[in-house]
Order: structure tokens, then C-alpha cells, then sequence
């Protein structure tokens, strides 16, 4: 056969003028406007030109002179006079230097290589001229409107109006079939179905246009496009990338979880809050299948970022870890660059390193976790029944042991009321033999709230009582193999070891310095041991090394295996005491421990350690009756009712820790700490931004208030900006991640501020958002524009037409798939594994390649490694997950159309096209072309294309001749064809 490569090019020249004109750099000119508005004209002006050595920064502010505040601005100068002088230009020293034509005195200096037109200086001095008036940042004022919010031609009346102070011509809707392709593409990402094409034709009805629109809304499609608009914005990924690219746990869950969301149009509101906090709900939103807590997996966000292997400095990978939390956390729900303002105060955003480190100590005091991905409330019901069973035995134990009440009630035995006896030598982080525990966290169900002391131990087979339980902290407390952790507070390490006296089996004991996870050799291997022991042993962990660092204890029923968490079914741990000590271990912990309870209650046998000895020795003697025949029963009942406590899956997650209050770091160096510690809270420029977190973990909770409070101007104008991005491939403020000072101004203030308030005031709901913007007549013009219209707004500011669209990567790829007919439809469940090309090496490389299509399935289903990218995503625009990307890169470069030549995915589905085709019995030539044009370009062929298509056949068959007697030649043909057609603008473009 021909080279494909050249018959590719030939169609491509073939049926050529199908070619999509680029964006023209020129640029034109407009007069003052009337009243110079200070954050559109002004304040521009200002960031660009002045605020790097006048601005908010303190550290590099030149001659004490502020022009980000109105107060700094009106100031004396040093030097005598007034920078500004409102209503006096000529008294404004900023006037006068701006005109300055001499080196040492104009502004901005040369040096800065700064320099401001003539307009930008007629500007300044109109403003001055109209009497400065000076207001904050935009971003930071309260959206408002007057249209009302049921107008349905509100967005066109506010465009429209735009248009005319422009002088600008808007252009007719466009015709049907760019119509359905459009909605098709832009609500779920796939082409249009041909039937769907030809029923929308066909449907003359008033409101056909709104059926289509509620038919994609509602089509499962949508959530699997609108979850992966969001995943830009977490930096999803399945993997940690780095050294070994480390699985993120059950990440995949977390990509179901969005996808559901969007479908059930759950509130935006509550998918902020489920994000930021939604281990802390009070009521998690459950699958109304399933019964699953959807709430908790909103988190796994916060894991999705890269992970380290081996960092020499935990502390520095902890502080670069927070970073990125923060950096992602506030771009996506704010649209403020925050992390801007880790080594200083925001050169240019009212953001101080104070804001920054109030947020930093809400991070620090969250802790990741593996979670059961399987939680349901009725799990709840289950634990506390297994807890109500539990006390019901004790009382009947102490109900029959009641005549004996009197006798032990003063008669503790002399115990130790405090384990350190020697401050310098040990000190004791937690001791589990009495009551409680000590200050430490319990999640999960394994180790219930209390210790084991007191519990009756029951023979399973006959129901005897053979004693009461020590104290110790037990993940059976519930049944063996139930997921748990238990976690001391944070301890400042100051001694040589860390010892834990524990046993158990298939269990781990970790430290967790500075929140630090991937443990392992060379480094940090010894600081997470195995525990399968029966007996009780101590576990000894050499910390020296990390002396003056923050670390918790973790203990865990279940093992790390390649930092996958596993928990076998007979996986249990139990603990009595943790210590730290110098020298040897404490030679008389064992039995010095505290005794009293605070107040005792013999009818829950709440009783002291000391009582429950005793308790025990008479019981063995004999002086206490130990059968219980009911108790039996009870116990069966507690242990099938643990069956249901087992979780079958778990995802990396987090789980609140103990309130932090962090340090400013000088200049960003974890190593100069500043004296004061940061009270955490929100950004002080915005509202409630000044109120303390009070909450005794992390404030996660506190967090997402703040952002929901009704007063916080950013949280719905950055959400819908964000949406309005994706319907137009540009959003109304263009900078969708950057809504502070060096951000682009919005295009449409009015209508940005309209759409923000509709938002809120109808529910937070995403799809009703989306149909009345795609419903408006904006969104259906043409993307056709007259010369005229080009050369006055080349980049189509305004919206006189709609603009040209080219597909995102997974639009293209799954476009591939649909047009063939190989398109697997199903949805959710494990990544399909990447397909390994022999280019992607290095470490990490998995040891079996996934299928070359991708087992049908749509892109977003296919695994995320960070280390080995698929190659078309890559080449197509898909940010690499390091960062919150609200906004992909739409590039046109020669890979682009290398890969839609060369990849052997595309020319296996253009075969797997012509195969079905050759399959339809389709008559005639002309038949079968309009068959692919409808598959491919949800519309029919011209004639002159038609023409095309055949001179390009005759030219295919003209080469074909030199190979005579080749087999099924007819088939290649349309192969080569299908593949050309690929190869189009507009099989990659909205048009």
C-alpha cells in the first residue's frame, strides 16, 4: 500500500478550505471614557507599573510611598508634596513624573524597563482630574444586580448591550447541525448520536432547542465531561510520580464520587463543603443506591498531590506538601494565588504571609489517613448496638457481683498515681491500662472510645465468665480485621527512642514526623514496624535523628505494602503504653500506672485497674460466680453484628488532627520561625476573614463556612466564571484561577455579577446554571464573522458570535471511539491500566501494558500515572496534574497533527470504522461518504465534498494499480478515507 501518511495528506489537500483562521494579535484603540472607573482604568494601571516597589510588599516598598491604599496614596511624601491630590493634577507629584522626561525623576524608572503609553497616562490624569475616587479590588466587593434573576433573555439583554456601546454587530444563531454538536460536545463531550442529529432536524416544535439541551443535561455522559473540567482543578492523578510513582489509593473512587456529583446536580455548596470538610459533616450525603457516604470522599482531594520518596527534610517536603494544599485549595474555590504570599506579603494582592500561615496551620492540623471507602450511616447504628451489647453485659455482670460492691469499694490496692517517676528519663505520650485514652484520637470503628478495662472476657462455647478485661487499647474491641487508627496527640520529639508496648497480628505501629507518609528505606524504614506478636513485646523506634521535630504515634490494624494500605481479616493490634525515653527502656512502667478513676460506677464497672485485679483473683478463687449463660447469646450476637463492620476498600483520605497554630517563616524557610504563631483562620481582606478558627482540630470545618458565607464575593463569581469558561472557552474573567490584582478584568462585569447572584439565590445548582447560558441566543450564534467584525473585536471580547472551539484531548480521543462504534458506554470502576509505549521508561514503569484502546472505555476512565503520561493527552493540551489548572492551553502545533496521522489508536479505529461501514450494506458510493459525515460531522456532505471524496478515491486507486492483487483492497480504501477524515479541522473543532 501507499505510505498512509501520504494519502492522509492528500484528502487533507483534497477537501482543503475546511481550515479554521487563528486569532489576529492587532489591536485597536478607544477613547477616554466619560468617568474613568478606578478598578478598570486605574488600578491596571497601578499593579503593572507600580505596586512592585509601591505596593502591599513592605519589603520592597521605595520611598515609604504606598499607591495600593487610598490612605498611602494621599500621604505626604518625605520629599514634601502628595503623590495624589484628589481633583488637582496639578499638585499630584504622580502627575508630574509620569510626564517627566528626565531619567532620575520619571516614573517608572527606566531601569524597570517599565513604560506607560500615552492613554494609560491620560488616564491617570483624568481620574486624579475627577477627584481619585478610589475602590477596593473588584473581586472583593459584594456581587449585586437589578435584573431579575427568572429574566430569561437577561444574559442577551446584557451582552446586546455591550455590543451597542461597542458598535458591534452580533451574528444569526447557527443552523441545527452545528447547534446539536455544539450541546453535544460542550454538555457531555461526545458527538452526537446521528438519530439524535435527524430527530432534532426533524422537531419543529417552539422548544425543541431546550429539549436537546435537557436531554444532554440529563444524559450520564455529563457528569464523566463536567467531573473532568474538575479534575484539572485537584491536580487529579492516580499516582504520586517522583521516584516510584506510588499509587494514591483508591483515587479512582474520588473520579466516581465527581461524576455522580454533577449528575445529581448536587449543590455546589455542598460539594465545597464536602471537599474542605466532609469528614465533619454531621449529616454526609449518601449514594441513594448504595447507602455509601459520598460526603467523605470529597477530601481525597487534598492526597491528589505529588509525593516524595525518601526527602532528606521532612519538614521542608511537609512545608512544600501544605503549599500545594493551599495553592490548590484557594485557586479552585477563590481564585486567588495565596501561596504568592509564603516567603512575603502578596506583591500585589492584599494577601498577607499572616493569611497565608493561618491557612498553613489548617493544613498541618489535618492528617491523611487510609478511609473506608464503604462507610454507610447504618454502620454507625451497627457500632453502637456492638457498644449498647457491650454495656448490657457489664451490667449484668455487676448486677450479680452486687452484693460484693460494699466489699471492694475501699479497698484499692496501693498503686502509683503517675507513670514518671523520672521526668529525664521518660516521659509517658499516652498510658491505655485505665479508662480512657489519654488525649488520644480514635477513628474509625477498631478501638471504639474507651479502653477495654472493665469489659467482660467471655468463653464463646459455654458462656462462662472468665474475668475482666486489663485496660489497653484494642482494634478487636468490635471483632478482628475492622478498620481503625489510633493517634496520639502531636509530641515535639526531645529523647533518643520512642517505645510502644503492644501485640497483635498483621498490625503496624508508625511515627508520623511532620505528617510525613511514604515511610520506607534507606531513610525512614525503621519507623514503621510490623506487628505479629502474641505476647506482649516493646516496640522500640529509634528517633534520634529527628530530634526536635513534630510527630504523632500511629497505630494501625492492617500493613503498608508499596504504601498500599491491606487489612486481612484476622488483623488485630492492641497497646497498653507509649513512651519516650533516653538510655535503656523504663524498668518500672509495668506496674506503675494510674489508678482511680475520676469518679467510679460499679453498675458499668467504670472501676479502677486495681479493682479489676482483684476483681479477677477472686473470680479465680471462686468467691465470685462466674456463670452467665446469657451472656452467650449476647456475644453472638455482638460478633455477627461485627461482620458488618468489615470494609471491603479503602481510598488515601484524611482525618482531622489536633489544632496547630503555625509560624510565619521568614522568607519561606521552615528554619526562621517567627515567635508569634498565627491564630488560623481565613483571608483577612475578605469577609469573616478576621475571625479565629476556635475548633480543637484543624478548622476545615470553620473554613468552608467562611468561603459559603453569604458576604464572601469570590466562592460563587469564580465558580461561575468557571462554567461560563467552559461553554465559551473563555471565561467572562479570563484568568479563571487568578481573580486578584494581576488577573484580567472581567469582560462582562454586570453579567459576571448577575450570573454570581442567580447562582446562589437558585440553590448552588451547576445544570440549571449551564441551561440558562446555553439556552440564551448568545450561545447559539453562528461562529461565521464578517471582515468587519474581525478587524473591530479580533478576539471576540464582546461575543458578537460564538467562538471557535477546538476539543479538549479526551473530546477528541472519545470522538475517535464514538465515531467507529467502539465506544464502551459503562460506567465507573478501576482505571484502565496506561498503554506503555516503548518510549515510556523509568522507574515506576508498570510491569503490564493496558490495551492499545483503552478497552473502549472513555479517556476520563483511563489511569492517570504521573510518571507516564499518556501521550495523546499530553500532546493535546491535558495540564500535567502539578497545579490547579482552571484554564487549559490550547496550542496548534505539528505533534498534534503527527498524532492523529501516525498513532496506531487512530488507525485502528479508522480500520474498525471502515469495517462497519462495509458491514451497513450501504448502496453507493454517495451513501457511505454520508454516512461517515454524519458519524463524524453530525451533518451531511456537500456536494463539492462529495466531488472531493471521489477524485480522492480515483487517486487512491490510481496508486493501489502499482499493487495489484492485493486482497480486500476496497476495505483499505475506506480505511484510508475514515483516517483522513480524522485528520480535519473540523473533526477537532466547533465550528
Amino acid at each position: 500500500m501507499f505510505p498512509r501518511k501520504i494519502k492522509v495528506l492528500i484528502l487533507i489537500c483534497t477537501l482543503g478550505g475546511m481550515g479554521i483562521s487563528c486569532e489576529r494579535s492587532e489591536k485597536f484603540s478607544e477613547p477616554l471614557p466619560k468617568i474613568v472607573d478606578f478598578n478598570f482604568h486605574v488600578k491596571p494601571i497601578l499593579v503593572q507599573n507600580c505596586y512592585l516597589c509601591h505596593g502591599p510588599d513592605p519589603s520592597s516598598r521605595k520611598a515609604e510611598l504606598r499607591l495600593d491604599t487610598y490612605e498611602g496614596a494621599i500621604a505626604a511624601l518625605k520629599e514634601g508634596g502628595h503623590a495624589i491630590v484628589p481633583g488637582k493634577t496639578s499638585k499630584s507629584e504622580l502627575v508630574k513624573r509620569i510626564y517627566n522626561e528626565d531619567p532620575g525623576k520619571i516614573m517608572p524608572p527606566p531601569e524597570t524597563n517599565l513604560k506607560l503609553t500615552e492613554r494609560e497616562k491620560a488616564l491617570l490624569n483624568k481620574w486624579i482630574d475627577q477627584g481619585a475616587e478610589w475602590k477596593d479590588h473588584w473581586s472583593f466587593i459584594k456581587p449585586e444586580t437589578k435584573i431579575a434573576l427568572s429574566d430569561p433573555r437577561a444574559i442577551d439583554f446584557i451582552i446586546e448591550k455591550k455590543l451597542d456601546e461597542k458598535g458591534l454587530e452580533k451574528v444569526p444563531v447557527a443552523n441545527k447541525n452545528s447547534l446539536i454538536r455544539r450541546v453535544s460536545y460542550l454538555l457531555t463531550g461526545l458527538p452526537p448520536n446521528p438519530k439524535d442529529v435527524q430527530e432534532f432536524i426533524s422537531d419543529t416544535s417552539s422548544v425543541a432547542y431546550e429539549k436537546l439541551v435537557d436531554r444532554y443535561l440529563n444524559s450520564p455522559a455529563y457528569g464523566e465531561r463536567w467531573a473532568r473540567h474538575w479534575m484539572d482543578l485537584v491536580r487529579y492523578a492516580e499516582t504520586k510520580g517522583h521516584e516510584f510513582d506510588y499509587a494514591i489509593t483508591g483515587a479512582w473512587k474520588y473520579r466516581d464520587y465527581l461524576i455522580r456529583a454533577f449528575n445529581e446536580d448536587v449543590p455546589y455548596d455542598q460539594i465545597l463543603e464536602e471537599h474542605l470538610a466532609g469528614d465533619l459533616l454531621e449529616n454526609p450525603r449518601e449514594n441513594k443506591e448504595t447507602g455509601v457516604s459520598e460526603s467523605w470522599l470529597g477530601t481525597t482531594f487534598y492526597v491528589m498531590g505529588e509525593g516524595t520518596h525518601s526527602p532528606v527534610d521532612v519538614r521542608q517536603d511537609e512545608a512544600d506538601r501544605i503549599d500545594n494544599m493551599i495553592d490548590v485549595t484557594t485557586k479552585t474555590f477563590q481564585g486567588l494565588t495565596v501561596s504568592c504570599a509564603k516567603c512575603h506579603d502578596h506583591k500585589f494582592d492584599p494577601i498577607t504571609a499572616a493569611d497565608y500561615y493561618a491557612l498553613y496551620g489548617v493544613m498541618e492540623s489535618t492528617r491523611f489517613s487510609p478511609v473506608p471507602a464503604d462507610l454507610r450511616k447504618d454502620i454507625k447504628l451497627v457500632a453502637k448496638e456492638i457498644e449498647n451489647l457491650n454495656s448490657y453485659m457489664r451490667k449484668l455482670v455487676s448486677g450479680k457481683w452486687d452484693t460484693a460492691k460494699n466489699i471492694y469499694e475501699n479497698t484499692d490496692q496501693a498503686q502509683n498515681t503517675t507513670l514518671n517517676t523520672n521526668e529525664e528519663a521518660y516521659t509517658v505520650i499516652g498510658d491505655f491500662r485505665g479508662r480512657d485514652f489519654d488525649g488520644w484520637k480514635s477513628d474509625g470503628f477498631a478501638f471504639g472510645q474507651k479502653t477495654t478495662l472493665g469489659n467482660p472476657i467471655v468463653d464463646p462455647t459455654t458462656g462462662e465468665l472468665l474475668g475482666l478485661d486489663e485496660g489497653k487499647a484494642s482494634s478487636r474491641a468490635m471483632g478482628m480485621g475492622i478498620f481503625g487508627a489510633f493517634r496520639s496527640p502531636n509530641i515535639i520529639l526531645d529523647k533518643d527512642y520512642v517505645g510502644v508496648r503492644a501485640r497483635g497480628k498483621n498490625s503496624s505501629i508508625r511515627i508520623i514526623i511532620d505528617n510525613f507518609q511514604l515511610i520506607q528505606n534507606p531513610i525512614y524504614g525503621g519507623i514503621d514496624q510490623k506487628v505479629n506478636t502474641g505476647g506482649w513485646n516493646n516496640f522500640v523506634f529509634n528517633v534520634a535523628a529527628w530530634k526536635g521535630r513534630k510527630a504523632y504515634i500511629e497505630i494501625l490494624p492492617g500493613t503498608y505494602e508499596r504504601h498500599e494500605y491491606n487489612l486481612q481479616e484476622d488483623a488485630f493490634i492492641e497497646v497498653q503504653y507509649a513512651v519516650a525515653y533516653d538510655g535503656e527502656w523504663p524498668s518500672d512502667l509495668e506496674g506503675n500506672f494510674a489508678t482511680q478513676l475520676p469518679q467510679e460506677n460499679w453498675a458499668s464497672l467504670d472501676i479502677s485497674p486495681a479493682k479489676v485485679i482483684r476483681l479477677n483473683n477472686d473470680l479465680k478463687k471462686g468467691k465470685l460466680p462466674s456463670h452467665f449463660p446469657e451472656l452467650k447469646s449476647v456475644m453472638d450476637s455482638s460478633q455477627q453484628l461485627a461482620k458488618s463492620l468489615k470494609n471491603e476498600s479503602f481510598v488515601n483520605g484524611i482525618y482531622d488532627g489536633y489544632g496547630i497554630d503555625s509560624p510565619v517563616f521568614n522568607r519561606g524557610n521552615y528554619k526562621e520561625p517567627s515567635e508569634e504563631h498565627i491564630p488560623r483562620r481565613f483571608l483577612s481582606v475578605l469577609s469573616l476573614g478576621d475571625s479565629i478558627f476556635n475548633s480543637e482540630g484543624s478548622g476545615r470545618m470553620e473554613l468552608a463556612e467562611v468561603m459559603l458565607n453569604e458576604d464572601n464575593p469570590l466562592t460563587s463569581r469564580v465558580m461561575v466564571n468557571r462554567i461560563w469558561h467552559h461553554l465559551f472557552g473563555k471565561g467572562i474573567v479570563e484568568t479563571v484561577d487568578n481573580f486578584g490584582l494581576q488577573g484580567k478584568l472581567p469582560s462582562h462585569p454586570e453579567l459576571l455579577d448577575y450570573l454570581a447572584v442567580k447562582f446562589q439565590k437558585e440553590g448552588w445548582s451547576v445544570k440549571k446554571l449551564i441551561r440558562a447560558i446555553v439556552t440564551s441566543e448568545t450561545f447559539k450564534r453562528s461562529t461565521v464573522r464578517s471582515d468587519a467584525l474581525a478587524n473591530t473585536d479580533p478576539n471576540n471580547i464582546y461575543l458578537a458570535s460564538f467562538p471557535v472551539r477546538r476539543l479538549e484531548a479526551e473530546a477528541i480521543r472519545d470522538a475517535i471511539l464514538a465515531v467507529s462504534e467502539s465506544l464502551d458506554s459503562t460506567m465507573y470502576g478501576t482505571p484502565v491500566a496506561t498503554h506503555l509505549t516503548a518510549f515510556m521508561q523509568g522507574r515506576g514503569r508498570p510491569g503490564k501494558s493496558g490495551p492499545l484502546d483503552g478497552e473502549g472505555r472513555r479517556s476520563i476512565y483511563l489511569e492517570v500515572r504521573r510518571n507516564f503520561l499518556e501521550p495523546m493527552m499530553t500532546t493535546f493540551d491535558r495540564p500535567i496534574p502539578f497545579s490547579t489548572f482552571g484554564s487549559r492551553n490550547v496550542t496548534n502545533v505539528p505533534s498534534q497533527s503527527l498524532i492523529l496521522m501516525n498513532d496506531p489508536l487512530v488507525a485502528q479505529q479508522a480500520e474498525i470504522m471502515a469495517g462497519k461501514l462495509m458491514e451497513k450494506e450501504l448502496e453507493g458510493f454517495e451513501e457511505k461518504v454520508q454516512w461517515i459525515y454524519m458519524q463524524a460531522f453530525s451533518r451531511l456532505a456537500s456536494l463539492d465534498e462529495l466531488k472531493k471524496a471521489s477524485d480522492f478515491f480515483e487517486t487512491l486507486r490510481t496508486m493501489e494499480e502499482k499493487e495489484a492483487g492485493k486482497e480486500n483492497q476496497e476495505m483499505e480504501l475506506w480505511k484510508e478515507y475514515c483516517h483522513s477524515i480524522f485528520n480535519l479541522k473540523e473533526f477537532i473543532y466547533l465550528i
